[in-house]
């Protein structure tokens, strides 16, 4: 990742897993404190660990890093910190839901309550400012990407689409299909603390406020 960056990928084929397997790993890496590193970034089954390439020799880095990964335990499946998002099944706000129960040989109402029945976790930030990946779905609520992606989503769409489900921060294009809709807003640069309402590793739970 050139002069100033390490790419460190999770080998671990299971989605889940490997995520809490990042997540951990990067936590470790912040907590270690090494000189000139910054905070990692985690994704999925990823992280990026940049560094001053002028305090901090790679090959130093590359050797901690290996250290903290021999002794890895995976981070909790259930996040201590579980942000609830009120959402609007359905209808205008949610004009994929009919297709998606098509897709899946579901009704409406199963889709919506099996992914309200339990929480998941934030498996990165990315995309754009607050765009959370969250996951993993249960496999019954597992269907790719729409085949022609919209240039443009409104802001606070609820979707889902390869066994991940999202909201959209802002007015974003999109190739997810979208089922519902949250007045929560995801990233606010006037929140000085934290502009983005959820960080990689923190709970999601989808509680319904309207169904169809």
């Amino acid at each position: 990742m050139g002069e100033a960056a390490l790419l460190i990928e999770c080998n671990e084929p299971d989605m889940g897993l490997a995520n809490r397997l990042v997540l951990s790993l990067s936590k470790a890496i912040d907590r270690s404190k090494l000189n000139g590193v910054m905070p990692a970034v985690p994704a999925i089954a990823s992280l990026i660990v940049r560094f001053d390439p002028l305090v901090q020799s790679p090959i130093l880095i590359e050797a901690a890093i290996d250290r903290l990964a021999r002794y890895l335990e995976p981070a909790p499946e259930i996040p201590d910190r579980i942000v609830e998002i009120p959402t609007r099944f359905g209808g205008e706000w949610g004009e994929d839901l009919p297709q998606v129960a098509d897709t899946l040989g579901l009704a409406q109402a199963d889709i919506i309550e099996t992914l309200c029945e339990r929480p998941y976790r934030v498996m990165c930030i990315g995309f754009a400012v607050g765009h959370p990946y969250i996951g993993p779905l249960p496999p019954a609520l597992h269907l790719p990407r729409r085949s022609t992606p919209r240039s443009s989503v409104p802001k606070g769409r609820v979707a889902m689409a390869a066994g991940l489900a999202n909201v959209y921060p802002a007015q974003l294009p999109g190739g997810w299909h979208l089922i519902g809709h949250t007045e929560l807003s995801l990233f606010d640069p006037n929140r000085t603390r934290r502009p983005s309402l959820l960080a990689a590793g923190d709970g999601v739970r989808f509680v319904p406020i309207s169904t169809t």
